[in-house]
């Protein structure tokens, strides 16, 4: 398959310009362009980044390359980034040859992993776990003494009964019903238990709240909508990651900096109110069972990408403390607010319901002071369609 884009960025998300000019010529595509530390004289660790090509991982590689604490940056991917002071080898991250290409790096940073929303769940999870077991038993095998795993703090599940904000530690109460999150869970059972497996392998593990700046999720296509659902009774809480600060969270656990279970996001929290106050979004309310009962069925029926399991994390709290990243010297740049202004630029002129994304035509009929309702008639109609063609 193809390498997929880490936390569902968009394919041609944004490449930072190479740090460093290199003067050697680049090896073909599909060769590894192993070349001399950029700066022989560093003593830093030499750091291997799974997912390197492009989003999170191609910011993260720029940033460990032009970082006078690390000595070497080995980037892995499917292609080639842009990145030409890294050591690039092209190959996917379930391949067991990827042993040899870490043998000397000090730290992995494991973000290859695929949450797109219109891949095949089956054919996802296979590629997250079975990407992510050999990655680590490949940096056990090769010495590597530290991994760093990225998931989300969608781990701790979205719950009327959360603590505002949730410890760092808290119980992990998510469920498999939304998208990936059964994937993110299994990846971080298989980081708890890889230090007992192989001793002398720390594994730390970095959970970014909403995250924003050049990403496609079941969360960002909420602000795509021409109104804001929100689930009569439930108490929606915002708090956004941009990406450039996951960068720098992930740089600091890389550095060793920090370590253990580590959740990274903006100050505090928006309620829903303010959102639709800062968006100028109005909301249109919905009791549970319509709300939840629709999404199920759209679904299951194939018209929309999210299941109703996405819906909690719009519904109840699941704001996280940033506490451990705090004690380690770190902040974050942006805020709740100017990272939503961000959101709102990003996906102007989408136009989303229940998750799908509708085309100009349909777009054209969802817009105006009635479009989010004549959507939702539109959708509960092409149900209606679908049943009869079965002949239920």
């Amino acid at each position: 398959m193809s390498s997929p884009d880490p936390y569902a960025l968009d394919k041609d998300g944004p490449h930072e310009p190479d740090p460093v000019p290199h003067a050697e010529q680049h090896p073909e595509p599909g060769e590894s362009g192993v070349r001399p530390p950029r700066n022989p004289a560093v003593r830093g660790p030499v750091i291997a980044v799974t997912g390197a090509a492009s989003g999170v991982g191609a910011a993260l590689v720029s940033r460990l390359a032009a970082s006078d604490e690390v000595k070497q940056v080995v980037a892995i991917d499917e292609r080639r980034g842009e990145c030409a002071s890294a050591t690039w080898h092209v190959l996917d991250v379930r391949d067991p040859a990827i042993a040899e290409k870490l043998r000397g790096a000090d730290v992995v940073v494991h973000l290859a992993l695929d949450l797109d929303l219109e891949t095949d769940p089956a054919a996802r999870t296979a590629y997250n776990v079975r990407g992510t077991q050999t990655v680590l038993t490949a940096a056990a095998a090769a010495g590597v003494h530290r991994v760093v795993l990225c998931t989300s703090a969608m781990v701790y599940g979205a719950l009327p009964d959360n603590d505002i904000p949730l410890a760092e530690d808290s119980e992990l109460r998510a469920t498999a019903e939304a998208t990936g999150v059964g994937d993110l869970l299994e990846i971080e059972r298989l980081g708890r238990r890889a230090p007992r497996a192989h001793p002398g392998l720390n594994v730390t593990i970095v959970r970014p709240a909403v995250l924003v700046g050049g990403t496609d999720t079941a969360l960002t296509r909420y602000f795509e909508s021409p109104r804001l659902l929100v689930v009569a009774g439930s108490r929606p809480t915002w708090q956004f990651c941009h990406v450039e600060d996951l960068v720098s969270a992930l740089e600091y656990a890389a550095l060793e900096k920090v370590d253990g279970e580590l959740a990274v996001g903006c100050e505090g929290w928006l309620e829903q109110e303010q959102v639709e106050e800062l968006s100028g979004i109005r909301r249109m309310e919905l009791p549970s069972a319509v709300a939840l009962g629709a999404a199920a069925r759209l679904h299951r029926i194939g018209l929309t990408p999210s299941p109703a399991g996405d819906l909690a994390y719009t519904m109840h709290p699941w704001v996280v403390s940033v506490s451990a990243l705090h004690a380690a010297g770190w902040r974050p740049r942006w805020t709740n607010e100017e990272v939503l202004a961000e959101l709102l630029q990003e996906v102007a002129g989408r136009h989303t319901v229940a998750g799908r994304r509708l085309g100009r035509k349909d777009a054209a009929t969802a817009a105006g002071a009635a479009g989010a309702t004549v959507a939702l008639l539109g959708a509960a109609a092409a149900v209606r369609r679908a049943r009869k063609r079965r002949g239920i």
